[in-house]
């Protein structure tokens, strides 16, 4: 028998995270309405295992180039790569293990408030042998110690957040000094505007033109409907915020950071990108091939083109959809 030497206390266990939740109760749902935090929680861990192919995430050269060109359109060139990183709010990954393929970063954290977005996370580093740990965490109070990385990002997590100040100030706390923070993919208050609008009138279009019977092979199962909707009706409550880009930055100085910069992209590919996904939600998947896939995303990086190089120099930065932000902790 192995025993414990009095003097040495011993180790704690280390915390459990929580199962994954996929198929939520009613009664949870219902609950969910009173309690943000629990709706993220339901709401993501419900899309885990289809979020990616919802989406259109993969892990290949298309979106590591958009992970880089989102990071390098915040942050630009500087510091790579960084040491250790921790993704917030980090859904499957998609930005970490992306960043981390295009040699941005070479060691990275994920967190995220659902259970069922970790094991996807972790699940999609280990098949690309990368160098990531994860844990269930919520980012108003981040499980890690001051100082931890040299880099935080994320990517549409932001407007997720009850307390973005708080969470903030959790993000300047476990940077280095000289650290880094960079978030992107947050809707600005006017693109949130007019990419609801677009996606509901979409959705009803496409719901009810594929009621007609020559079309009626075009229309998901009503079961698959329903909990789309119910789905939808919970993503209201896990949207919390939309962002003016100088607001955005304020918040960022105010936790502390220095050279903080936001800047916003896509209005004609948003425009375009809308409609498209929603369309997407409401037809069978195996209505839509290979061909549907290469028309959206070329026409979307046609468009995004547009945004970037014309429309950037002459509209506002607030009619924008996208908002990115970065800034840094002071060195001591």
């Amino acid at each position: 028998m192995t025993t414990l030497d009095p003097q040495v206390d011993p180790q704690p266990n280390p915390p459990v995270d929580p199962e994954p939740n996929p198929h939520a109760t009613a009664e949870e749902v219902e609950a969910a309405y009173a309690d943000p935090k629990l709706a993220n929680v339901l709401y993501h861990d419900w899309e885990a295992a289809t979020y990616d192919e919802k989406w259109s995430i993969s892990y290949d050269q298309r979106c590591v180039d958009y992970a880089v060109g989102r990071f390098r359109a915040a942050a630009g060139d500087r510091g790579w790569p960084y040491g250790h990183a921790l993704e917030l709010g980090s859904g499957t990954g998609f930005f970490l293990l992306n960043l981390m393929q295009g040699g941005v970063i070479a060691k990275g954290s994920v967190t995220d408030l659902s259970p069922g977005m970790v094991q996807v996370a972790l699940r999609n580093a280990e098949n690309l042998g990368l160098d990531v740990d994860g844990r269930v965490a919520d980012a108003e109070r981040i499980p890690y110690d001051d100082d931890t990385f040299d880099l935080v990002v994320g990517h549409a997590v932001l407007h997720h957040i009850p307390d973005v100040p708080s969470a903030m100030r959790e993000v300047l706390r476990v940077l280095k000094p000289g650290g880094r923070f960079v978030f992107a993919g947050e809707p600005t208050r006017v693109g949130d505007s007019y990419a609801r609008a677009l996606g509901r009138l979409t959705w009803w279009l496409t719901t009810n033109v594929t009621r007609l019977p020559p079309l009626t092979g075009w229309r998901r199962p009503q079961e698959e409907l329903d909990e789309s909707s119910r789905a939808a009706a919970l993503e209201a409550v896990v949207d919390l915020h939309t962002f003016d880009p100088t607001e955005l930055e304020r918040t960022a100085r105010s936790a502390g950071a220095v050279n903080v910069r936001a800047v916003t992209e896509e209005f004609t590919a948003a425009l375009f990108g809308w409609p498209v996904r929603t369309f997407e939600a409401a037809v069978p998947r195996e209505k839509l091939g290979f061909g549907w896939a290469m028309f959206a995303y070329r026409t979307w990086q046609k468009l995004s083109w547009l945004d970037e190089n014309l429309l950037a120099k002459v509209l506002p930065r607030e009619l924008f959809y996208n908002v990115l932000v970065t800034g840094v902790k002071p060195k001591a």
